[in-house]
């Protein structure tokens, strides 16, 4: 039996304008306190390709670039029960308070979900009251754990490019 397991607190400034959310940090990251933690996953990398940067090796560097690019880190899911770190094996799931969070910062203009997980999380909680409100866009998961519709970094950077021209467009 797996025991519960608690996400990350919000990483978010008063004029963040996208907010990433990904589904439920992996057992690394919750060992680490640190969102996308594991080095294997593409978060990092793809973010910091989008701007053309270099990924720095200290969590608090890449947390102040966020802030600085005005982009929010949260999770679908606030809690749950899950053996090892693959959302397959998520149940027991407990939102985050998403709408509470877009009242809180009201500058926030776009939703970006890390994968299917997060993005199903979020329209099966709050289908009406996040997605009919406020742009919402399903994104390749950064994971790179192979799958069926798994895409090559190349890719997944072209594809997370939105950002990019959404922060240039508001």
């Amino acid at each position: 039996m797996a025991v519960k397991i608690v996400g990350l607190p919000p990483i978010i400034t008063t004029e963040s304008k996208v907010l990433i959310l990904g589904s439920m940090p992996s057992v690394l990251s919750l060992e680490q306190q640190a969102y996308y933690g594991n080095p294997r996953n593409h978060f990092w990398k793809i973010l910091f390709a989008l701007f053309k940067e270099e990924v720095p090796d200290d969590y608090n560097a890449k947390i102040a670039f966020i802030k600085e690019k005005n982009i929010a880190l949260w999770d679908t899911i606030g809690a749950c029960y899950r053996e090892g770190s693959l959302d397959a094996n998520i149940y027991g799931e407990e939102p985050n308070d998403i709408p509470s969070l877009l009242r809180e910062y009201p500058k926030i203009r776009l939703i970006v979900c890390n994968g299917t997980k997060s993005y199903n999380t979020l329209k099966k909680y709050y289908k009406t009251e996040v997605l009919s409100t406020i742009t919402v866009l399903k994104l390749p998961s950064t994971s790179p754990i192979p799958g069926r519709f798994n895409k090559t970094l190349a890719e997944k950077i072209d594809a997370w490019k939105v950002i990019v021209k959404y922060l240039e467009e508001k």
